[in-house]
């Protein structure tokens, strides 16, 4: 199957995406998206895929996706895929958000950001928050910087997409911080 893709081979990267192998179904997903040949409809498919491995290749895919569909059905897929119920695919899909510069996401990601039961997505979802830099997301930014060690990094880090003398005083108050990467990203932002 991955042989298909850098082949630029689209039909047996295409017949893959009917495997009973998950990892096959995922496997197709990529090939296709190296041939250049994925399109919006096989993404919609793949995230509804009874597979978590499928829905989270979906939704990594999807990032630089286009075509018809790419501008309105696929974010919305990707929304919908913050509430799946795989960490990885949230993951996933958060990054998608963010590199995708979906702003229509910015209360849901912000609420995975502050709720979310998995580290990664919280921290994913900061990440998301910081590439869109919306305001209307500054408030999940600055909640983040309450939570575990990872996700205070990545919050400051995210910090730097925003303005206004709210960030700064909570820039400042990351230089007292008991994490060292944290008061460094702090002061590299401060200087800046």
């Amino acid at each position: 199957m991955v042989v298909a893709g850098h082949r630029k081979d689209a039909a047996a990267a295409r017949r893959g995406l009917d495997d009973p192998e998950p990892a096959v179904r995922a496997a197709a997903l990529g090939a296709l998206a190296r041939a250049g040949a994925l399109e919006v409809a096989d993404l919609l498919v793949a995230a509804a895929d009874p597979s978590p491995a499928v829905r989270r290749r979906a939704c990594q895919e999807s990032a630089g996706a286009g075509g018809r569909g790419s501008r309105s059905t696929l974010p919305r897929a990707l929304v919908g895929a913050l509430s799946d119920g795989d960490p990885l695919v949230v993951e996933a899909a958060c990054w998608a958000l963010g590199e995708r510069r979906v702003t229509g996401a910015v209360d849901r990601l912000a609420a995975v950001a502050g709720t979310h039961h998995d580290i990664r997505c919280r921290e994913a979802a900061v990440a998301a928050l910081g590439a869109l830099g919306d305001p209307a997301g500054l408030a999940g930014v600055l909640g983040a910087l309450g939570d575990r060690p990872t996700v205070r990094r990545r919050a400051t880090v995210a910090l730097a997409a925003f303005k206004g003398p709210e960030v700064e005083a909570a820039l400042r108050r990351c230089l007292d911080d008991h994490d060292w990467q944290v008061r460094q990203a702090a002061e590299i932002l401060l200087e800046g």
